[in-house]
C-alpha cells in the first residue's frame, strides 16, 4: 500500500479532472491504456494525481489536438526522452506552419468569393458596356480546341489539380477564352484555354497576360444553348459604337451550379476585345 506524502499535495480524480477540463471518464480511460496513471491508488481505490502530472495531460491533449492517435501517443510516452520530445515538437510545429498556410488560403479563396458575389448581387445583367481594363495574369490550361470530350475531361482535372497542388486557386472563377476566328465563325464553345486570374502571380510558372485594352462587357443568361443569341446582342452593339472584334473572347460563370438549379438562370460574364475601327 502507498501512503500519501504530507509534504506534497495531491490532486483527486475529480479534482484533476477539473483542472483538466475532461470528465473523469477520461482519466480513467487513460489509466486504462496506460497513457497517464495516477501516482497513488489507494486500498479503498481512491486514485490521486500530482499537480506535475497536469503538464504531461497538457502534452497529450495538445498531440491529439494536432491529430497525433493515442497509439502513437502511447509510443512516445513508453520511449520518451529530452530528445524525442524536441524531435517530436519540432515535427507538430511543421505541421502546424502548414495548416496555417492551408487555412489562410482557404480565407483568401472565401474572401474572393464573397467581393465576386457581393458584387453580382449589384449587377444589371441586361447592360452591355464599354470598359478599358488594365492587363490581367491569368494561369492557363493546356489547349482544348476541337479535342473529344474525354480529352476535355482529362484536360479540366489536370487544370483543377494544378491549381490546388501549386496553390494558384485564387478564389476567382474558372473561365474560358475563345479565339476570335472561332467566334466569328459561330462556334461560341470551341474555347482555347481554362483560366484563372491571378492577382498575385508566383514567380516559376508559365502565365498568359491577358490582353489589356478596350472590352465590351456583358452578360448571357442560360445555358450554352442559347449563347448565340446573347453574341447576337454583343455584334449589333459593336456595330453602333463603331467597334472590331480583337483578338480574344473572355467568359466567366458568375451565377453556376454552386447558386443556381436551373441551367436557365445561370449567368455568365462575356468580355469581347475590340478596336475601334480606322
Amino acid at each position: 500500500m502507498i501512503k500519501l506524502s504530507k509534504k506534497e499535495k495531491y490532486l483527486t480524480s475529480g479534482e484533476f479532472a477539473q483542472l483538466c477540463k475532461v470528465n473523469k471518464q477520461t482519466l480513467f480511460y487513460y489509466d486504462q491504456i496506460g497513457l497517464l496513471s495516477p501516482i497513488i491508488k489507494n486500498e479503498k481505490g481512491y486514485r490521486f494525481y500530482s499537480i506535475h502530472q497536469i503538464e504531461l495531460f497538457n502534452v497529450i491533449d495538445l498531440l491529439k489536438d494536432l491529430d497525433m492517435s493515442l497509439k502513437d501517443i502511447q509510443h512516445y510516452m513508453n520511449n520518451k526522452s529530452p530528445e524525442r520530445f524536441l524531435e517530436l515538437m519540432h515535427q507538430k510545429k511543421e505541421e502546424i506552419v502548414i495548416k496555417r498556410q492551408e487555412i489562410e488560403m482557404k480565407e483568401k479563396l472565401i474572401d474572393a468569393k464573397i467581393e465576386l458575389m457581393e458584387d453580382a448581387a449589384q449587377t444589371d445583367f441586361d447592360q452591355i458596356t464599354l470598359t478599358q481594363l488594365p492587363e490581367a495574369t491569368l494561369y492557363l490550361s493546356r489547349n482544348i480546341e476541337n479535342i473529344s470530350n474525354d480529352e476535355f475531361v482529362k484536360v479540366v482535372s489536370d487544370f483543377i489539380d494544378e491549381l490546388y497542388i501549386s496553390k494558384l486557386d485564387s478564389g476567382y472563377p474558372i473561365g474560358v477564352i475563345t479565339k476570335r476566328e472561332h467566334i466569328l465563325k459561330g462556334e461560341y464553345t470551341n474555347y482555347s484555354y481554362l483560366y484563372m486570374e491571378q492577382p498575385t502571380p508566383k514567380q516559376g510558372y508559365p502565365y498568359f497576360q491577358a490582353v489589356k485594352g478596350y472590352f465590351l462587357s456583358g452578360y448571357h443568361i442560360g445555358g450554352v444553348a442559347t449563347v448565340n443569341q446573347t453574341y447576337k446582342r454583343f455584334f449589333k452593339e459593336m456595330d453602333r459604337l463603331n467597334l472590331v472584334l480583337g483578338e480574344y473572347v473572355f467568359e466567366e460563370f458568375v451565377y453556376d451550379s454552386i447558386v443556381k438549379n436551373n441551367e436557365e438562370e445561370y449567368v455568365t460574364k462575356i468580355m469581347l476585345h475590340v478596336y475601334k475601327k480606322d
